[in-house]
């Protein structure tokens, strides 16, 4: 037993059981991944920040999210890809505790950016005549700059100090998953690590149930104030409105929520394997998928999008 997490190493797992002429399908099939994930989220943060159209709420809430995505999978994919591709499984665990930190941190981030979604969209269709006045530019920077620097990190601190504090083994240094969580470093405690467990699963519930009920009430006060207005337009424009929306809730939510409770119910047991798969599933997937959602579901990103491959087909044909 120690405690001298300064020299403490731990090996990374990654897919369990995974044969060893598989790793460097795996690695070049994870390094796509993440250069796709680059492409796309970037694409989106840089048509947002650099077309001026599009500097209205819902597509600086989209940048922000599109931001997080690209810092999450920065943060795990490229150490998974090493494994894989150079062998390197080894991570200090530190780097650990810091790679989990900024893990939950992120994934409590995309919770409330979905959240103030859904109140952009409430309002917009409830409040049109107001919306300007309630939800603005310099609204949703200061609502995003308090997630980001405050409300996202305000538990995970907690945790990565917790963390620090437990008594590591020698002989229990396998991160038998695809990145350092905070389930995955309570398992390297040599003690009783139940209460560590208990607090995180409590805390990654009230961090994804507290923001999707508010999401689904917002939906439910769209849905009435449309049924109010017995126009079919409404119920068009309200579909176009808040589909994105509801893809990206679906993508974020339904598969962790369902893999958080079944993995924390005693009697049913999931294999390691299983586990790592359903991980990458809900926690890198919709990251990729996120910004094929935007570019087809939005009219004005897709404008812009077409706009930009004009102007470099006329600079092409220039040259």
């Amino acid at each position: 037993m120690t405690n001298q997490s300064d020299s403490f190493e731990v090996i990374l797992v990654g897919f369990p059981g995974l044969p060893q002429h598989l790793h460097g399908l795996v690695s070049a099939m994870m390094f796509l991944i993440y250069m796709t994930s680059l492409a796309a989220n970037g694409s989106v943060i840089g048509l947002v920040t650099l077309n001026p159209r599009l500097h209205q709420p819902m597509y600086l809430l989209i940048a922000n999210l599109a931001a997080s995505d690209v810092l999450f999978d920065t943060i795990t994919l490229p150490k998974l890809i090493a494994r894989y591709w150079f062998g390197s499984s080894t991570i200090a665990f530190k780097v650990c505790v810091f790679q989990m930190f900024w893990i939950h941190h992120l994934g409590s981030l995309d919770s409330f950016l979905l959240l103030l979604m859904a109140i952009d969209r409430y309002v917009a269709i409830s409040q049109p005549l107001r919306y300007g006045a309630i939800i603005n530019n310099r609204t949703v920077i200061i609502a995003c700059g308090f997630c980001w620097v405050f409300l996202a990190p305000s538990t995970k601190i907690f945790h990565a100090i917790e963390a620090f504090k437990i008594a590591l083994c020698e002989v229990n240094n396998k991160i038998n998953t695809l990145y350092c969580s905070h389930a995955a470093i309570a398992a390297l405690s040599c003690g009783d690590a139940a209460h560590m467990k208990q607090v995180a699963f409590i805390s990654a519930m009230v961090v994804l149930l507290v923001p999707l009920s508010l999401i689904l009430f917002s939906y439910i006060m769209i849905i009435t104030v449309i049924a109010r207005s017995k126009s079919s337009a409404n119920w068009q424009k309200a579909f176009y409105t808040c589909g994105t929306h509801l893809f990206l809730v679906a993508l974020y939510y339904v598969l962790r929520i369902f893999v958080y409770i079944v993995t924390n119910i005693p009697v049913i047991v999931i294999k390691a394997d299983v586990n790592a798969v359903l991980l990458f599933l809900y926690s890198i997937a919709p990251h990729v998928g996120s910004p094929f959602v935007y570019f087809l579901r939005t009219k004005e990103i897709r404008q812009t999008v077409r706009k930009v491959f004009q102007k470099l087909k006329v600079v092409i044909s220039v040259f």
